[in-house]
């Protein structure tokens, strides 16, 4: 059995596109280790998906988040169902530190996280899906009861 850090599972695009994961042939996941954390007491997934295909997420989100009150202490974001590989969000994370969570601050989190975003003309709509998805998430996580 070996393990291996999320960061490192899906592999980039590159030449094979269809070779998604660093996984070897046989290989299977068996669990996900979540480090004990602050950030972690608060934590949720949230996937959009079309109602014809449950399986694929237009959009997904996964959210932790550390609150003092109503301002962020520390968070972690992770996209997904908008691009091939999912993603951190790690300035969007910077962004949240020590602010409140309200409207305007989620708005320019959720618009850093899709800063580098280069839709088709087919996917524009994901980016704002995206952001609607990320924003949603961060609002069910604050009103978490721990």
């Amino acid at each position: 059995m070996r393990r291996i850090p999320f960061a490192n599972l899906h592999r980039p695009l590159g030449d094979t596109p269809h070779v998604e994961t660093t996984l070897e042939r046989g290989e299977l996941i068996l669990a996900f280790m979540v480090p004990q954390a602050p950030w972690a007491k608060r934590s949720l997934y949230l996937k959009i998906r079309n109602r014809e295909s449950y399986e694929f997420a237009l959009a997904s989100a996964a959210v932790a988040l550390d609150l003092d009150g109503e301002v962020v202490r520390q968070t972690r974001i992770a996209l997904g169902g908008v691009s091939a590989l999912p993603w951190r969000a790690r300035e969007a994370e910077q962004r949240l530190s020590g602010q409140p969570m309200n409207d305007a601050t989620l708005n320019e989190a959720a618009t850093m996280a899709f800063a580098q975003a280069k839709p088709h003309a087919h996917n524009a709509f994901k980016v704002q899906l995206g952001k609607l998805t990320l924003m949603r998430a961060l609002r069910q996580a604050a009103s978490m009861e721990l």
